[in-house]
């Protein structure tokens, strides 16, 4: 375990609208892919922490949902999620997409912020910077600088590394000092079959089309290590129609092979393991609005633990 007197560390919130690069900052920062990533909004549906040592201290960010208008009680728990990180984080790491103008949704999160009673110092990390010229990009930055106006802003591209070190830089500027959290070879809290549902899920959303992907959710039936070299994950993809099922298992099977295939390669690099992986597809009628599949899959919101 690292002790060190000038040692610092904390819990950084990484919030903000649904896809704007949260879980691409995630996996840049620890330089390893722990969290899904896909071009579609919502991809993240649970907190996952991520944990990154450095000589100088180490940083527990903690990556949330999408902060949005919920329509079902999934999206009730995923804005929960989001909302719960705020009230203990040490740093907030506030992500919006700067390459376009704030969105409703952004609005809402900034109102978050400016409700909060002992709000801890903000980040504002103006992602996706590379995408716009710099007179753009100023005029973009004012208008959202002026949501929360005590915001510290970043000038940030999660994909091409611009601004990252300026980010941790103020951040370990804000943590206090301390021992670690962690041991410095841990880098998440989640186990590898956790994981590998998150990336079963990423690799549907690569491949399947628009009506799909939000109603679709994965559970992990079985995780077992065979060997120090292999494993067997069996995986259920649930969906709420008849007719997405036959879309998840196209043709002959076709988009399912394209899942399992996808999946398989990225659960294999996540576990360093060669990965046995079989799904199947099954209908949950209203899962998202189901208090007891919702639950079944580790999504609980706060009103029913009463």
């Amino acid at each position: 375990m690292i002790q060190k007197t000038s040692f610092r560390s904390g819990f950084v919130a990484l919030v903000g609208r649904p896809n704007v690069g949260k879980s691409t900052l995630l996996n840049a920062l620890l330089k390893q892919k722990i969290a899904a990533v896909s071009p579609r909004p919502q991809t993240t549906r649970r907190r996952q922490l991520g944990i990154l040592t450095l000589d100088e201290g180490q940083i527990i960010f903690i990556d949330t949902p999408g902060i949005h208008r919920p329509v079902h009680k999934l999206g009730e728990f995923m804005n929960q999620v989001a909302l719960d990180t705020l009230e203990d984080a040490d740093v907030i790491v506030w992500m919006v997409d700067v390459s376009v103008e704030p969105t409703e949704e952004d609005k809402i999160v900034a109102t978050k912020l400016n409700s909060l009673k002992n709000p801890p110092p903000v980040m504002l990390t103006l992602n996706k910077a590379d995408l716009l010229n710099p007179m753009a990009l100023q005029e973009r930055s004012r208008l959202y600088q002026a949501l929360y106006p005590n915001a510290t802003p970043i000038v940030l591209s999660a994909t091409t590394g611009q601004g990252q070190d300026q980010l941790l830089r103020e951040i370990f500027n804000h943590l206090p000092p301390g021992s670690p959290f962690y041991d410095e070879e841990q880098i998440t809290d989640l186990y590898e079959r956790e994981i590998a549902a998150d990336l079963v899920r990423e690799a549907a959303l690569l491949h399947l089309r628009d009506e799909v992907p939000h109603s679709l959710a994965v559970r992990i039936d079985e995780y077992k290590e065979r060997s120090e070299e292999t494993a067997y994950v069996a995986a259920t993809l649930l969906v709420e129609r008849e007719s997405h099922k036959g879309i998840v298992i196209g043709r002959g099977g076709e988009m399912l092979k394209k899942i399992g295939s996808t999946a398989r390669q990225a659960i294999e690099e996540m576990s360093g393991r060669r990965i046995f992986l079989e799904l199947r597809v099954k209908v949950a009628k209203n899962w998202r609005n189901d208090p007891a599949v919702l639950r079944q899959l580790g999504y609980v919101v706060e009103k029913d633990r009463q």
